[in-house]
Order: C-alpha cells, then sequence, then structure tokens
C-alpha cells in the first residue's frame, strides 16, 4: 500500500472544518500496523496524539489497556487505539468520548477476516476456571468487524489492498451557540440556569439533567454550583457520584469560576462557602447539613440509594448519562423517574442535545452507538391481554444467531441494559462470548421480551474445593460455588455442580405476569437434565427481590458483609437443591445460616435495612423450641410491666424476640421493625429512635416495654407461674 498521507490529510481537513471526528481502521501484521500509525502521526501531523497500548513510538507515552487512565475525564486532541494489546470495549468507548472534534481515532487492528480468532489478552476478563483450554468463539469481534466493514464513515487500510476511496464529506452542520458565554451551548445554559433555580425556588423541585456523553452536563454542575457560591444563594454545596473521578470536570469548571479559592482533592473553600464530595452511602448514613445536593452520573447510582438522598436532602440536582460506557442510564430513566413522579411531582427534566466536543452529526458517536451498542433497546410491543401468556415462545438461544440476527441481539442486550444499572459494552463481550454462559428467552411475535443468563460453574476436584475453602484458590466465573466452599465453610460446596442465573430481565410492559417465573422453570428443567446438583443466583438483596426467590423454592444461604459497590445493596446467595447430595449439602448450609444470623445482625450485618432482616429470620429451616427459665420471665416482667432497665434484661429480651419473629407471632410492624433494631441489631438509642420514627429515648423505651408485653402474652401458655406473681 502507498503511504496514504494525502488521504489522511484530507479526511483531517474536513474533520476539521466540520468539528466531527473521523475513525482510521489499520489493519494488517501487527509491525505493519503500528509502522503505519506512526508515520500517520509524524506526517499528517497528529500533534498531541495518545496512544492506548502496549508499545507506543518514541516520543508518546503509552497507557495499556487494564490500568487506570487518569486523562479519561479530561479531553484528546487526537487517539490510537492498539487492538493488538487487547480490545476493551468499555475503555475504547471512555477514551473515544475524550476526544475532541476535528481529531482522528486510529484504530490498529490484525486482518479483519482474521480478527475474530486473534488471542485477544482482555478475553482474559470473560474466561471461566475449567475452560482455559477452549477457545473463545470471537462473535464479539466478528460483529465489531462487520460493522466496521458497513460504515461508509470511517476509512480503512489494509495492508497489500490499495487505498480506499475516501468517506463522503458531510455538509456543514449548523452550531447552536449560547448568550452565556462561560456555556458552550444553549442546553447548557439552560441547565445552569435550572440548577440555580432549584436552589432559589421552592423546596421538593429537583431537577434531572440527562444527555448522551460530551453534552456538558458535569460542567453545568460545576458553573452552576460556583453561580450560586458567588451570588451567596449557599455557603454548602454536596457533591456526590458513584467515584470521586467522576466529577473532574464539575470541579474544574467551578475551580475556573472561583479562581482565589483554595482547590483540593474533591473540595473548594471560598471565603463565601465550600463545595466538597462525599461517596453516596457517606451522605446518607451520615447526613450532612449542606444547602444543595448535586448527583453527577446518577445513572450508575443504585436506585434505592438515590431514592433516600432524594428523601434526606429537599435541594438536589441529578445528572445522568443516557448512553454510558460504564453503564447505561436507561434503567434510571424508566426507574427513578416514576419514583421521582411519586415523590415530587413538580419535578423538571432537562435534555442537553447539542454537544460541546463535536458536532451533532459525528461519525464517530454514531460508529460507537452501533458497535458497542450503546443505542440497544428493548422491543417496541403490546401489553399482553390477561390470559395470554401462553402465546409466548421460550427458547435456548444458539448465539451463533445473534450474529446473524441483529435485532434479537439489540432486543437482547437492550432488556439486559434496562434492567440493570452497570450494564457496560464489556457485558455484551460475554454474552456472545462467555464460555460457561447460556441464553435462555421469551419471544413475542418473534421480538425477544424476557431473558434469562446462566452460568455453569462447580464441579471442582475435591482438592481444589478444599484449596478454595482455606481462601488459597480463587477461581475466575465461579461465584456461587466458591461461596459455598470459601463463605460457608461447605468443604464439597465447590464439587457440587450447578448453575446461577445471573440476570433476569422482562419487558417492563409484560413484568408481573409470571414470565420470569416460567423462565426460572425451564432453567430448572436445564439443570435437571445436565444432572446439576443446584439452581442459584446472587444479587443485591431487596425484600421484594427476597420474595421473589423464597415464593420459587429458593433458600437464602449467605448475606454478604458489605454492601456491593455497583447495587448498594448487602449481595444474598439464594440457592434451589435439585439433587439428592446437593440437597444434603445445602439444607445443612441453611441451618448454619440461619443458626449464625442473629449474631451477624448485631455485628457485621447491623445495617442490614430491617424489613429485609425480618424475612430472613422468619424462614428458618426448623423453629427451636423457646429457652426461657423462670427467672428469664421475671426478668421479662419486670421489664415490659415495670421499670427494670433494658440494657439489664437484653439477653431474655433478645431470645423472646427471635423467637417471636421467627414464630411469626402477631405484632404490629412497627413493633417488629423496634425490637428487631433495638434487641438484635443493639443499634444505639439516639439511632433506635431515628430509625423507628420516635422523639428520643423515653418514647422508644416505652415503645420497647409495649412490644415485649405483646410478646408474653402471645406465648402465655409456656409462661411459667412463679411465687409471688
Amino acid at each position: 500500500m502507498k503511504l496514504p498521507i494525502e488521504q489522511i490529510k484530507v479526511l483531517l481537513a474536513e474533520a476539521r472544518s466540520g468539528n466531527r471526528r473521523r475513525l482510521v481502521v489499520v489493519s494488517g501484521a501487527e509491525p505493519w500496523c503500528r509502522e503505519l500509525a506512526t508515520e500517520i502521526i509524524h506526517q499528517a501531523p497528529l500533534p498531541e496524539c495518545r496512544w492506548i497500548g502496549g508499545q507506543a513510538p518514541e516520543g508518546l507515552q503509552a497507557s495499556p489497556p487494564g490500568r487506570p487512565v487518569g486523562w479519561l475525564g479530561g479531553e484528546s486532541t487526537h487517539l490510537v487505539y492498539d487492538a493488538f494489546s487487547g480490545f476493551d470495549p468499555n475503555l475504547f468507548g471512555a477514551a473515544s468520548g475524550t476526544l475532541r472534534g476535528g481529531g482522528l481515532l486510529l484504530l490498529l487492528a490484525p486482518p479483519l477476516d482474521e480478527w475474530r480468532n486473534y488471542p485477544d489478552p482482555q478475553q482474559a476478563r470473560i474466561r471461566v476456571a475449567g475452560f482455559e483450554d477452549q477457545p473463545l468463539a470471537g462473535r464479539f469481534l466478528q460483529r465489531l468487524t462487520e460493522i466496521i466493514r458497513e460504515d461508509s464513515a470511517s476509512l480503512t487500510l489494509q495492508q497489500d489492498q490499495p487505498v480506499p476511496p475516501l468517506p463522503v464529506p458531510l455538509p456543514a452542520s449548523p452550531s447552536a451557540a449560547s448568550n452565556d458565554p462561560e456555556c458552550r451551548t444553549q442546553d447548557q445554559a439552560e441547565a445552569v440556569g435550572a440548577i440555580q433555580h432549584c436552589m432559589t425556588g421552592h423546596r421538593r423541585r429537583p431537577v434531572v439533567l440527562i444527555s448522551d456523553r460530551g453534552r456538558g452536563k458535569s460542567a453545568a454542575l460545576g458553573i452552576a454550583a460556583a453561580r450560586l457560591l458567588l451570588g451567596d444563594s449557599c455557603s454548602e454545596i454536596s457533591i456526590t457520584a458513584p467515584r470521586l473521578g467522576a466529577c473532574d470536570a464539575l470541579f474544574q469548571q467551578a475551580a475556573r469560576l472561583l479562581p482565589d479559592a483554595e482547590v483540593g482533592r474533591g473540595t473548594i473553600h471560598d471565603q463565601q462557602g465550600r463545595i466538597q464530595f462525599a461517596a453516596p452511602d457517606e451522605l446518607i448514613h451520615s447526613p450532612r447539613e449542606t444547602s444543595l445536593l448535586l448527583v453527577d452520573e446518577a445513572a450508575a447510582i443504585p436506585t434505592p440509594l438515590l431514592e433516600q438522598l432524594l428523601e434526606r436532602y429537599p435541594r438536589i440536582a441529578f445528572a445522568t448519562t443516557i448512553h454510558g460506557y460504564e453503564g447505561s442510564g436507561r434503567g434510571f430513566a424508566v426507574r427513578f423517574r416514576q419514583h421521582l413522579s411519586e415523590r415530587c411531582p413538580q419535578w423538571r427534566e432537562i435534555r442537553l442535545e447539542q454537544p460541546i466536543r463535536w458536532s451533532p452529526d459525528d461519525p464517530l458517536e454514531r460508529f460507537l452507538f452501533r458497535a458497542l451498542a450503546l443505542d440497544a433497546a428493548p422491543a417496541k410491543i403490546a401489553v399482553l391481554p390477561q390470559g395470554r401468556e401462553q402465546a409466548l415462545q421460550f427458547e435456548w438461544l444458539e448465539r451463533d444467531q445473534l450474529i446473524a440476527d441483529r435485532q434479537s441481539l439489540t432486543d437482547l442486550f437492550g432488556l439486559l441494559v434496562l434492567a440493570h444499572y452497570r450494564t457496560s459494552p464489556l457485558d455484551l463481550y460475554q454474552l456472545l462470548d462467555g464460555p460457561n454462559l447460556q441464553i435462555a428467552v421469551a419471544r413475542q411475535q418473534g421480538r425477544i421480551i424476557a431473558t434469562a443468563l446462566v452460568a455453569l460453574e462447580g464441579g471442582f476436584s475435591t482438592e481444589m474445593a478444599e484449596a478454595i475453602r482455606l481462601g488459597e484458590r480463587r477461581p475466575r466465573g465461579h461465584l456461587l460455588a466458591q461461596s459455598l466452599s470459601a463463605h460457608l465453610g461447605m468443604q464439597q460446596g465447590a464439587c457440587l455442580r450447578g448453575a446461577r442465573i445471573m440476570r433476569i430481565a422482562v419487558h417492563p410492559k409484560l413484568q408481573r405476569s409470571g414470565i420470569g417465573s416460567r423462565l426460572l422453570g425451564l432453567a430448572g428443567e436445564m439443570a435437571n437434565e445436565q444432572r446439576l446438583d443446584y439452581l442459584g443466583a446472587s444479587f443485591g438483596a431487596t425484600p421484594e427481590l427476597l420474595q421473589f426467590w423464597q415464593q420459587r423454592s429458593f433458600s437464602p444461604l449467605r448475606v454478604g458483609l458489605r454492601r456491593g459497590a455497583s447495587s448498594g445493596s448487602h449481595s444474598l446467595l439464594v440457592v434451589q437443591p435439585i439433587s439428592s447430595e446437593g440437597r444434603q449439602i445445602l439444607q445443612l448450609a441453611h441451618q448454619r445460616f440461619h443458626q449464625q444470623l442473629p449474631q451477624m445482625l448485631g455485628d457485621p450485618l447491623r445495617e442490614l435495612d430491617p424489613t429485609l432482616a425480618l424475612q430472613l429470620l422468619s424462614c428458618p429451616p426448623a423453629r427451636p423450641a423457646i429457652k426461657l427459665d423462670p427467672q428469664d420471665w421475671l426478668d421479662l416482667q419486670a421489664f415490659a410491666f415495670a421499670r427494670r432497665g433494658f440494657e439489664i434484661t437484653l439477653p431474655p429480651i433478645h431470645r423472646l424476640t427471635l423467637q417471636g419473629l421467627r414464630d411469626g407471632a402477631p405484632l404490629a410492624v412497627e413493633m417488629e421493625r423496634l425490637l428487631l433494631v433495638k434487641a438484635v441489631q443493639h443499634h444505639s438509642w439516639a439511632e433506635t429512635a431515628s430509625r423507628c420514627g420516635f422523639s428520643g429515648r423515653r418514647q422508644t423505651e416505652a415503645a420497647l416495654r409495649e412490644a415485649v408485653r405483646a410478646l408474653m402474652h402471645h406465648y402465655s401458655d409456656v409462661r411459667p407461674v412463679t411465687t409471688g406473681e
């Protein structure tokens, strides 16, 4: 191939004149691709070019895939993505999002006909122990290759092939400049004004900024925060996001408008006030006095946490990306919108459509949406009339079908994006190529409207199972099998063969119609046919989800000790035994879980949602007899009917409470919650009063005495009659 420098110069000039980004694919042998990219960088030239890959040319610093990249929150002039070092779809999308209009993205790749069989280092992220020797199918890379070939707006340079014609130049696109000198677009100016009004207007009228990437929503939060401090509208502004790095653009904009402020990592101090970052769970568990709360990248924060923030902070603004590389905002848009409308009916939504860094008709953005399935959405369907669920077709998918049937892939991935706030392009990679994955779907008139992703796990040798139990080995991709051995101490747990339900997603219009249960039934049939030992799942626990699984004969075996970063909830492991060996081991694990749960609730699980804790306590495998002697009853009487102190009566109150909660004693919900929070989870008087809606210790203690009296009356037939009574 003749060096295509003149063609690159023409493409570069057209990109600059239209403020667009262009993709150039360089495909061939690894040395040839790197050499050609180096010549393009030096001769076009491409100044300030960033190189993502293992071997950058002299003068350029490489950012290897798999390592944190500090500049992803900023901007780039030109980029090279070296796929020979591994194609990470999340990193590819995030890095592309930093590229300014007028820039080129060079993608270095193996020959397109061979790419799907290339031993990509990033495949290690979706490989599973026990499948190491099995080559991955390469479906994700095959699909990517097909989209590259079809993209008429990109330039593909292939080794030993002539230089193809340049993409057709695009007409000039109209600009929408803002009259506000500090805002890049009119959309951004409107967003800034809405945030300011959220602070100065009526309480409980939150604003939500929604946009694709690159529209300046984070910068709008920063501009508004600085203006509010300068205008003396407020003195304390709190910022939260899934992680501090997600707020870089916000703090940069605020610092730019507050030149005299003292700027630190996650904080800006000015004479007028302070802007400070705090993690979402910190704002909930340690509430702070703040004039305004700004929530960036809200879609990547679990909805339950967002709901709690909304309740605790009367002046709040949210910003979220609809199409994100770290997770999509579609689930946020559906679920949280509904909650906002119920709790704050006068909330306001602002959509930012005009891009900041590139033109509205940017060719690279269109390519990314297709290649990374950022535009995937559930099928548009009609609601089934009641009783017509039988018209659905249930089947196991052959994943090769998804490459040929793009509509089904879009329907399927769109459901997963909608159902889970952390679905990312890497999940598409796993969906297509995960070696232990099986996919069940339900169709309505040919369109996928529900799915269950099932991963095969376990089956390890006795020696490996023991190493897992001792914490010496952690085989990738075997979450339940590993937990049975390492967390529950079941020596043979990892030897069992099981299937884990990774995700269940049902179209919003068809939820609560039994489709999820039918998919579980399909998974159970598969597990029986393959003679597995159990079917299980692990998920961010909520009372509703626990009820769903319990109603389908799944038993809880473990609660995670810490809240998950992605769900904001404690993880819960549930299983349904299938084989006799599985039933024997898992019933023992179930018994141990319930024996240990009360002690766990008193220390590592003190912050567990009380409603969830009550559900877990009320479903033991067996109900042991009450263990209270005559003296215990005398002490309980003295507390319940007189003025004996709670602390010195705690042991019998604790035992009586556990018995009552496990037996389902007829107590008011408020009494159950109070007894759990104080007698089982051992919260302080102040915390108990706050959690149970009392004014202070005196009122809380009076309610506790009443609750204990109610329990004693329930067990009056076993209460001993003592002398002097």
